[in-house]
C-alpha cells in the first residue's frame, strides 16, 4: 500500500498550499489528500493544487468532503449538498484522483423528532445517487465512519448496512483505524468489509476523544488493525495519516515528520508498504 498525508495538517497550522505540498513529498510521503472545497477556492488556487503535485510528482489519491446536509430535511438543503458533492467528483475527476470520501453526518434531535429511518434513507438515496454520477467519471465514493453515538455509519454493522442499502460497487468504506477504537469495534471486524475498502485513514488518540494524534502520542494499538488490513489485499491503495489541529501548530513539520516516521515503522514492520 501507499503512505499518504490528508493536507489539512498543513492547512489548519496556517501554512500555504504550496508549502504544505513540498513538505510532503520531501518528507517521503508518496501520495496526498488534498483537503479543499472547490467552492472556497479561486481559479488560481485550484490550478497551483495539481501544478505543484504533477511537478513533485506526489498524486492526488482523494478529496475529502463534509457534507452533512445530504441527510438534512428540507429538500432544498439537500439539493445543495449534492450539487456541491458534484463539484467534488469534478474536481477529482480533474485531479486525477481516485476518490471523494464522504463525511455524511449525525441523527438530528437526538433521534427523536424524525424517524431515524428517514434521515438513514435520505443518506442511501443521496450517496446512491453520487455513486452514480462518480461512476461516470470513474471515480470511487468511499463513506468516513465516524466515532460518535448519533452518526449513521459509525461501526461496522451500520457501515455494510449502509454499503449493502446503497448497493453500488463503486460505494466503498473507508477504514479510519482511530475511529474503529473509539467505537469499541475490534480489529477482527475488519474483515467483514473485504472486498468493500477503498481508503485507510490512521491516526492516534486517547481512546475517549476523537484525536488525530500521531501514532505513539495515544493509546491506539495499531498492529492488529494493521494486520487485518493486510489481509484484505488492498494492493495499491492508500493508508493516509490524518492529523487535525496540531497543539504546536509552529512546530507542525516536526509533527507531521513524526507521524511520518511512526507509520512508516509500522507499516514496514508488516510488509504492508510498497
Amino acid at each position: 500500500m501507499k503512505l499518504g498525508l490528508i493536507n489539512s495538517a498543513w492547512v489548519q497550522a496556517a501554512q500555504s498550499t504550496a508549502f504544505g505540498l513540498r513538505k510532503t513529498k520531501e518528507i517521503g510521503f508518496d501520495c496526498v489528500d488534498v483537503f479543499v472545497d472547490p467552492l472556497e477556492i479561486d481559479v488560481k488556487e485550484r490550478r497551483l493544487i495539481k501544478d505543484q503535485c504533477d511537478e513533485l510528482g506526489l498524486p492526488i489519491v482523494s478529496l475529502p468532503c463534509v457534507a452533512v446536509g445530504l441527510i438534512d430535511f428540507n429538500a432544498s438543503v439537500r439539493a445543495f449538498h449534492v450539487d456541491r458533492v458534484r463539484a467534488y467528483l469534478d474536481l477529482a475527476y480533474e485531479y486525477q484522483a481516485k476518490n471523494v470520501l464522504l463525511v455524511i453526518g449525525e441523527y438530528i434531535w437526538n433521534r427523536e423528532v424524525i424517524p431515524p429511518a428517514e434521515q438513514w434513507g435520505l443518506g442511501t438515496d443521496a450517496v446512491r445517487l453520487l455513486g452514480r454520477l462518480a461512476a461516470d467519471l470513474n471515480l470511487e465514493v468511499v463513506l468516513e465512519l465516524e466515532p460518535f453515538s448519533l452518526s449513521l455509519v459509525n461501526d461496522v454493522d451500520t457501515m455494510v448496512r449502509f454499503l449493502d442499502d446503497v448497493g453500488l460497487p463503486n460505494v466503498l468504506a473507508n477504514i479510519d483505524i482511530s475511529h474503529l477504537v473509539l467505537s469499541k469495534v475490534p480489529a477482527e471486524q475488519i474483515k467483514r468489509l473485504k472486498g468493500r475498502v477503498g481508503h485507510v485513514h490512521l491516526s492516534d488518540c486517547d481512546g475517549k476523544v476523537h484525536g488525530d494524534l500521531p501514532p505513539g502520542r495515544g493509546v491506539v494499538s495499531f498492529e492488529p488493525y494493521l494486520e487485518e488490513i493486510k489481509r484484505l489485499d488492498l494492493g495499491p491503495r492508500t493508508v493516509s495519516i490524518e492529523l487535525e489541529y496540531s497543539p504546536e501548530p509552529d512546530r507542525i513539520v516536526e509533527w507531521v515528520e513524526e507521524a511520518y516516521r511512526e507509520t512508516d515503522k509500522l507499516m514496514t514492520k508488516l510488509e504492508l508498504r510498497g
